[in-house]
């Protein structure tokens, strides 16, 4: 806001200094903002006003200082100088007979106590050797810090799940071949070495508690080559046998378990398969084929013409794929929540590393989170995942030293993974670490975090609340409030705060600013009383906080923030 000040010291000054014969009368002073404001880290004002004309003696300079006093300190700003028209020194030279216009600009560091603050300007004035003594002049009063009130926690942090599955599925094949046109049985086909293997299989889901029995399923085929009808009739019998087969020995094996058939007349699926894997040499003839024509008549008819590679296919493809196939699918059963519990505490080697990044989410408490992923850090460092969730707990804590640490660790292992950025990104601006916090987010895009109000946030804290109100869009937080209510959007800031998923003292202060932005007394008390209520600390922020100056007087306002 821009604001003109007219001060009747000021004046009386003027009076003084003309009658002994000082250099300026300055009439008007003009600060801008006003009160000043914490932009970024800094605060800083424009100061403006005018010399009156025939004032400014010829022979006079001025020395023209901003400072800003404080808590009984006072850090002084970048001086000026003005000369009159006969004044060699260097400094601005102002006309006797026109007057001339003052301009200046101060900029000061940002530290809290500046919260309660005054701008004064401090005159050293000359004329000739003659030196004229002034009083400091009070400008503004300062300063406006609720950008500080942004915070990075209001950006969710982003845990880099486990892939722990307490199912996890297996699938075990075995093929019975048959000869051409033909249906039974062979020994040495239902001796095989997979067929062995799968019954033991089978017997092993049935026993085993940790095991069960998902699925089983015996699919009959016959070859591409041949009719229809023919080839229907064998791939039923072919699927019937092997069936009557697997249930004698479920028999044997005491498994109660339900056997799912299904039969491929002609196997043109199975037949493409197999010649892409094959080393025939003009396959891909054979491949272009099944490519342009889907009739099974034809495309046979089209193989059979390709009588240099015919003879080929019918020997080392086919008789592959005159079969029964019987799948099993087990479901390996893990660990219980119980279990893993118990043996983190008990004997966590007995753990994989997601079994272990698993049991960090069994528990709401941050100690015990951080004790699981210090573990997970010692027994697979090299799983970038256990770092970045270790550094989330140190800045549950507000460690955010360690935490900034955890997630460079987990950045030296996978450095462009967005979710670490975001992280780092994140605890650097908490850490007020504006340029690391550039770079990270910058490589955050795709993440499952809130990217829109850590950019957000990055955007106030550097000051620029335009690009502040369009990286927020319609998020629904402390800090988007806060750019809402410093871009004086105060309609926009309340409909966002009442909004705000989880409500806290924040939440409730900045509710009282924009009560007291917008003249509304019972919104400054009843929120300002809910603030203090939940965070005493408040009450020392409201006493100093320019926001509230004209309830610093207000009994009311002075029986909540006491």
């Amino acid at each position: 806001m821009k604001k003109g000040f007219l001060f009747a010291s000021v004046v009386a000054l003027a009076a003084i200094l003309t009658s002994c014969g000082a250099p300026v009368s300055p009439e008007q002073i003009n600060v801008n903002p006003s009160p000043l404001a914490v932009v970024g880290n800094k605060v800083n004002a424009e100061i403006t006003g005018t010399f009156p004309a025939k004032k400014f003696a010829r022979k006079a300079t001025l020395v023209v200082t901003p400072v800003l006093k404080f808590d009984g300190q006072e850090v002084l700003g970048e001086s000026m100088t003005y000369v009159g028209e006969k004044v060699k020194d260097n400094g601005k030279t102002v006309s006797y007979a026109a007057g001339g216009t003052y301009t200046q600009s101060a900029s000061f560091d940002f530290v809290p106590a500046m919260a309660k603050s005054e701008l004064y300007l401090r005159f050293e004035a000359k004329k000739g050797n003659k030196v004229v003594v002034i009083p400091d002049v009070k400008v503004a009063d300062g300063v406006i810090t609720t950008p500080k009130l942004v915070n990075a926690k209001d950006a969710k942090r982003q845990v880099t799940a486990d892939k722990f599955q307490r199912v996890i599925q297996e699938i075990q094949e075995a093929d019975i071949l048959f000869l051409l046109q033909q249906s039974n049985l062979r020994s040495s086909e239902t001796k095989n070495e997979d067929v062995k293997n799968l019954q033991a299989a089978i017997k092993e889901a049935n026993d085993n508690e940790k095991k069960a029995i998902n699925n089983l399923e015996v699919s009959g085929y016959a070859s591409p080559d041949g009719g229809m009808d023919l080839n229907t009739k064998l791939a039923n019998a072919r699927q019937a046998n092997a069936q009557r087969f697997l249930q004698k020995q479920l028999k044997k094996d005491k498994v109660n378990a339900t056997i799912d058939a299904k039969t491929t007349a002609e196997d043109w699926e199975g037949f493409q398969k197999a010649m892409e894997e094959s080393n025939i040499q003009d396959k891909q003839l054979v491949l272009r084929v099944l490519s342009m024509y889907s009739d099974p008549e034809e495309r046979e008819a089209q193989i059979k013409n390709l009588s240099s590679v015919y003879k080929t296919i019918a020997d080392e493809v086919l008789p592959a794929l005159r079969r029964s196939r019987m799948i099993l699918t087990t479901d390996i059963i893990g660990k219980s929540d119980e279990e893993i519990t118990a043996l983190f505490k008990n004997d966590p080697a007995q753990l994989n590393i997601e079994e272990m990044l698993y049991a960090a989410t069994l528990t709401n408490n941050n100690s015990e989170k951080q004790a699981i992923y210090k573990k997970a850090t010692e027994m697979f460092g090299t799983d970038y995942r256990t770092w970045n969730n270790l550094g989330l707990t140190y800045f549950e804590q507000d460690n955010v030293a360690e935490a900034r640490r955890c997630y460079q660790k987990a950045l030296n292992i996978e450095p462009n993974n967005a979710d670490v950025n975001y992280n780092a990104g994140v605890a650097a601006l908490a850490d007020g670490d504006i340029k690391q916090a550039e770079t990270y987010l910058g490589k955050a895009a795709g993440t499952q975090g809130d990217l829109a109000t850590a950019q957000g946030t990055l955007y106030t804290m550097k000051g620029d609340y335009k690009n502040a109100k369009t990286a927020y869009k319609q998020s629904a937080t402390n800090n988007a409030a806060v750019q809402q209510i410093l871009n004086e959007d105060y309609a926009g800031a309340r409909k966002t705060l009442a909004s705000v998923a989880e409500p806290n003292a924040t939440t409730a202060y900045l509710s009282a600013i924009v009560g007291a932005r917008t003249n509304d007394r019972d919104a400054v008390y009843t929120n300002l009383k809910a603030a203090v209520a939940q965070d005493a600390s408040m009450k020392a922020r409201a006493q100093k906080d320019i926001e509230f100056a004209k309830y610093m007087e207000d009994e009311t306002f002075l029986a909540i923030v006491k």
